[in-house]
């Protein structure tokens, strides 16, 4: 059914990651950079131009649209869904992305900085990918293919279902979230409007993976009271805030708590930024773990170690919040096996073999299993991402493009 079909998530790709997308951790605002919004008013037009008569993009930077259902059946409304922003950890501005044909295996120079080289050595997957056309940036920034590949594939699917009127599906809905990266992702969406029963998150790695597990995970922040003194003067009156915290921080363990030192299903405690003056300090941290239970001991020996480095400093006080920012999907996708059992089984009719896999992070698919619409995350072969060595295969995404439509098939046949 895909033999004579002429993929548009390449094209689309290549133009969508040259977007500047980037979300911003510290603005306030909603989408939290306005830039977001140019991406969702290309995604609008080209929806629209496709017939999907309903597309909009709202004032909080959110895209909505509907293919409509063409079977008499009644089957279950399903979204896919992905995230248009791009991290803050790497520049997304001016991408450049370049089509490496027919990979051959060797190691890839990234032309605008020769010193950055993506190797088989640190990125093994690429070898499984001889032979593939593989994207990459030019190597001052980041592809974006974390979501930008979820979204052309998603706008494939569009274009495939409306070229295919004798494909049998329900009703499908589109969303395109901002602010994911700063996990504000479904901070202001609209479920009611949106009107799905289950959704899928198109944000995974490698061919074939299938997330129905993710982190459960908390934002700490730690504020830090010195006593500030004039410092030619300062002799037992002056308390640095600063010192305070980097005692603290020295005092965490330093193996067994740290990204750095874990891996498969253990979780971490990561001091993520850090700033301030001799007067006060902020210190703000991510909680991961598997198990959502453990994230309330990880945040209780914080506190011990905070009060600790206090002792260390006479004079110093502190504060400490803890803030809920998505819990494991696991618990509620127990409760709805057929939503998994489904994309399993439009994985395999893809073609492809299935990694059920844990995700050591979270998606938007995390926070909207928990608001009532059961949300595993699906691949799309974004690779390396958050960084300059980012890569994607053109061909996993054309495979993610033909899972979606056999997904959108399959429920539409078990109705």
């Amino acid at each position: 059914m895909f033999d004579n079909y002429s993929y548009t998530v390449q094209e689309k790709f290549m133009r969508y990651v040259q977007i500047d997308t980037q979300s911003d951790p510290q603005s306030n605002t909603f989408p939290s950079t306005e830039k977001q919004k140019n991406l969702g008013r290309v995604l609008v037009q080209e929806l629209l131009a496709l017939g999907l008569s309903d597309a909009h993009l709202d004032d909080h930077g959110y895209v909505y649209a509907t293919i409509p259902s063409n079977t008499d059946k009644q089957v279950p409304v399903i979204c896919y869904c992905a995230h248009m922003d791009t991290a803050s950890d790497c520049s997304g501005t001016d991408v450049k992305p370049i089509v490496h044909t027919n990979y051959d295996g060797s190691d890839i120079v990234l032309p605008d900085d020769p010193t950055q080289v993506i190797t088989t050595a640190e990125h093994p997957y690429l070898r499984k990918r001889i032979g593939d056309d593989i994207i990459t940036a030019s190597g001052t920034t980041l592809l974006g293919a974390d979501d930008k590949a979820g979204v052309a594939i998603i706008m494939d699917l569009a274009n495939y279902l409306t070229t295919h009127p004798d494909v049998k599906h329900g009703t499908i809905k589109i969303l395109f979230t901002p602010d994911e990266e700063i996990g504000r992702g479904v901070d202001r969406i609209d479920l009611k409007k949106l009107g799905a029963d289950y959704a899928y998150t198109l944000d995974g790695g490698e061919r074939g993976s299938f997330e129905a597990e993710t982190f459960s995970a908390d934002a700490l922040t730690i504020t830090i009271h010195g006593v500030s003194a004039h410092p030619g003067y300062a002799k037992d009156k002056l308390v640095n805030a600063l010192k305070v915290g980097a005692y603290f921080i020295d005092q965490l363990p330093k193996d067994g708590w740290s990204p750095e030192t874990t891996e498969d299903r253990y979780g971490f405690v990561h001091p993520v930024h850090f700033e301030g003056t001799v007067e006060k300090c902020t210190i703000q941290f991510i909680i991961r773990d598997f198990w959502t239970k453990k994230l309330a001991p990880y945040e209780n020996v914080l506190k011990e170690e905070l009060q600790l480095a206090l002792n260390k400093f006479p004079g110093s006080r502190g504060e400490f919040q803890v803030k809920e920012q998505y819990r494991n999907m696991k618990e509620i996708l127990d409760q709805h096996p057929q939503v998994c059992d489904n994309a399993k089984e439009a994985i395999a009719r893809a073609g492809v073999e299935v990694h059920e896999m844990s995700a050591r992070g979270g998606t938007d698919g995390s926070r909207l299993s928990f608001m009532g619409l059961p949300c595993p995350n699906l691949f799309t072969g974004e690779m390396a991402f958050h960084g300059k060595h980012e890569y994607v295969s053109v061909q996993d995404m054309q495979k993610s493009v033909q899972t979606i439509v056999h997904l959108a098939m399959i429920w539409e046949e078990k109705a």
